[in-house]
């Protein structure tokens, strides 16, 4: 495994909002290649209508559930039980919204994998190609994406969980709450979009998590800007591809590889 760049010393403001521009710059390369745009827009618009089916069919039922885990307030006067029943409603819509990004991305690699991979590679052959390829066929890097993506979700439930009961606080709930959530998905993101530019070097979760921790600024930075991008209605679908590509430029820093045009 190469040692991770150097990062230039700009504090970790400057080095988040490098990470955030890195998702820019995969939105202007996709943006400019249409073919890139039909390679990535197809699956995610088939996972999109799956998950806004079942999102939609949750924020009809959440009132219900709302009142189901609130059973201690229906003694409460009329005012606190109606705060903490939005609270909880907003707490359910606020886990369902961190796991639904994430797997919506594990779901979204797992259909469109070759065709992101295609993407991922005419990146690579834009900025200088791939040091040290590895041959990895289509059914096991598969697998291991589908393995890897379903290890990042369980630990970002059990994340998630902590965070759905504080989502029940007032004001806590629905400020520090959601942030904490952008930052842990955010960083979910990261590690799950970055697979595929490591897989062709024959690097796992493992070198992933160490790569990343190194550009950890920079990292969060792209992960959270990923993570804001899907929560807007379509985004996740427009945002896709240039996900991919952006994912791309930050393995490829991470990995000490030049993310500028030779």
């Amino acid at each position: 495994m190469r040692t991770p760049a150097v990062v230039p010393v700009t504090g970790f403001v400057g080095q988040f909002f490098t990470g955030v521009g890195l998702l820019f710059r995969g939105v202007r390369m996709y943006a400019r290649n249409p073919g890139l745009v039909l390679l990535g827009i197809i699956p995610a618009l088939i996972t999109g209508a799956l998950f806004l089916a079942g999102f939609l069919a949750l924020a009809f039922v959440v009132p219900d559930l709302a009142t189901t885990l609130t059973p201690f307030a229906e003694d409460w006067a009329g005012w606190a039980r109606g705060a903490i029943r939005v609270s909880a409603a907003l707490a359910v819509l606020g886990l369902a919204g961190l796991l639904g990004v994430l797997t919506f991305t594990a779901v979204t690699l797992a259909i469109g994998d070759p065709f992101y991979e295609r993407i991922s590679e005419r990146v690579e052959e834009w900025y200088g190609g791939t040091p040290n390829a590895v041959e990895v066929s289509w059914a096991r890097s598969l697998r291991r994406s589908i393995a890897d993506s379903a290890r990042l979700v369980a630990v970002s439930l059990l994340i998630g969980l902590p965070l759905f009961v504080g989502g029940f606080l007032p004001v806590v709930g629905q400020t520090v709450v959601p942030a904490i959530g952008a930052v842990v998905g955010g960083w979910v993101l990261a590690l799950e979009l970055v697979g595929s530019a490591f897989y062709r070097r024959g690097l796992g979760l493992r070198d992933r998590r160490r790569a990343l921790r190194a550009v950890r600024p920079v990292a969060l930075g792209f992960g959270v800007a990923v993570f804001v991008s899907f929560l807007i209605p379509f985004g996740a679908v427009l945002f896709t591809p240039a996900a991919i590509a952006g994912a791309t430029l930050l393995a490829r820093r991470s990995l000490g590889e030049p993310i500028e045009r030779p």
